[in-house]
């Protein structure tokens, strides 16, 4: 295992227990995994903001959601 995938699997498993447990268990599994997306493509990995961009523009909602939850993740838009 490379050890950008090792250091996105620990990322994701450490920010899946900062996110409270009131969202359902696969919300709490999908935002984990968009952390771990976002933190992969800060340090890099065009793969990862490539997935990243498209999980986030899956839902317009969520998009928004985020938008509002995480402004660092969008510095472009203000």
């Amino acid at each position: 295992m490379s050890s950008k995938l090792m250091l996105g699997a620990v990322a994701c498993v450490l920010v899946a227990g900062a996110i409270p447990s009131s969202l359902p268990v696969r919300a709490q599994d999908r935002e984990a995994e968009i952390i771990g997306l976002h933190q992969l493509c800060d340090r890099g990995d065009r793969r990862a903001c490539v997935r990243f961009g498209m999980m986030i523009g899956e839902n317009r909602q969520r998009h928004a959601d985020w938008r509002r939850t995480h402004p660092e993740f969008f510095w472009w838009e203000h």
